[in-house]
């Protein structure tokens, strides 16, 4: 009785053939000039029109930063524009509850966000204004300054929270950054 022979390659994928070619793939480079990066980014090279550059992200977003999408069009083509885009994109604008962000840039999370909202603060504030706000609000409402009193106790004990929250929040951004 013959037996079938055993394969080599144990069943691991980097064992076996890649395919039938080992051609390397072409990567069309950014269209700035000097740069080396892959231009994987399409921009118009002018209104409406089919041609397009080839920009790295950081390039394509340099060159989108003051594009003006109704350049060249009539203000009847421009309303026109305007609100077939916002029809077709109405669905997005509906679910927009949905979203993971409240409100602000997107920059700060929602923990971060309550806690601005518990100090009374905007959510574009640097952490000079945080921490200004923080010890003013403390002040108000110190155990030392109304001793015995459960509100002012519960309310210093939020802003202190309110205060961590954003401090480990700034460690972070300038440990990243």
């Amino acid at each position: 009785m013959s037996r079938a022979r055993r394969s080599l390659d144990w069943g691991f994928p980097r064992w076996r053939g890649y395919g039938s070619s080992r051609e390397a793939a072409t990567v069309r480079l950014c269209d700035r000039h000097g740069c080396e990066e892959p231009g994987d980014c399409p921009a118009p090279k002018s209104p409406n029109s089919k041609e397009r550059w080839y920009f790295c992200q950081r390039h394509a977003a340099e060159y989108n930063q003051k594009w003006d999408y109704f350049e060249g069009l009539d203000k009847e083509e421009a309303a026109a524009r305007a609100k077939s885009e916002q029809s077709e994109n109405a669905g997005y604008a509906e679910a927009a509850h949905y979203g993971w962000a409240g409100s602000g840039d997107g920059s700060r999370s929602a923990d971060e966000m309550r806690a601005l909202d518990v100090l009374g603060l905007e959510s574009d504030v640097d952490f000079e204004a945080i921490k200004k706000a923080w010890r003013a609000k403390a002040k108000e409402v110190h155990p030392d300054v109304k001793p015995g009193d459960e509100e002012a106790a519960k309310a210093f004990q939020a802003y202190s929270l309110a205060y961590e929250v954003l401090r480990q929040a700034e460690e972070r951004r300038s440990w990243k950054g």
